[in-house]
């Protein structure tokens, strides 16, 4: 899973062309409300081509979250035990986009990370990505890398720049 933090409501245009990219990109669509899709998309449509022998089309959920939008309780759930974001991102949250994959091969980690970088391409933001200790020196000269902390957990913030360079790194793997 990964989280793009934003600093303000998503407009609906955006909203519009996110949907767009998310049907292009899908073998099987469903929008569960506006600015929530369940769906499987196919890791070619992210220039994947090498998927480890499984099928290429994996499951994912996107959903966009905050006031107005979504379950405001679940955004206000996800960052309630988040630090001070202002001073490693130069704002404070008020919406985010969940990226979640529901699947565990190597495949599905490259999938969450370049479908992020889509996705990101279109609204904006910045990812956080929690990350394991050995993979903060790895992430740390990425570029597009904002931020990175090892307190209260290892993380990184970046652009969708860091997300396409980290998912290149041999042995690439998401927290979570």
């Amino acid at each position: 899973m990964l989280v793009i933090e934003l600093a303000e409501a998503v407009p609906l245009s955006a909203i519009q062309r996110l949907r767009e990219l998310l049907v292009r990109s899908s073998a099987r669509f469903e929008e569960k409300r506006v600015g929530e899709y369940d769906l499987n998309i196919r890791a070619e449509s992210l220039g994947i081509y090498e998927t480890g022998g499984v099928d290429g089309r994996r499951p994912v959920l996107v959903s966009v979250m905050g006031p107005g939008i979504g379950d405001e309780s679940v955004f206000k759930a996800e960052h309630a035990d988040e630090v001070d974001q202002e001073p490693l991102i130069g704002f404070t949250p008020t919406h985010a986009i969940d990226v979640v994959a529901f699947c565990n091969r190597p495949v599905d980690h490259v999938v969450t990370a370049l479908l992020t970088a889509a996705v990101m391409d279109v609204v904006g933001g910045v990812v956080n990505a929690e990350l394991r200790n050995d993979q903060v020196p790895v992430v740390a000269g990425l570029p597009g890398v904002i931020a990175t902390m090892t307190d209260p957990w290892p993380a990184a913030y970046g652009s969708a720049e860091f997300l396409k360079a980290w998912a290149q790194q041999p042995g690439f793997r998401l927290l979570k």
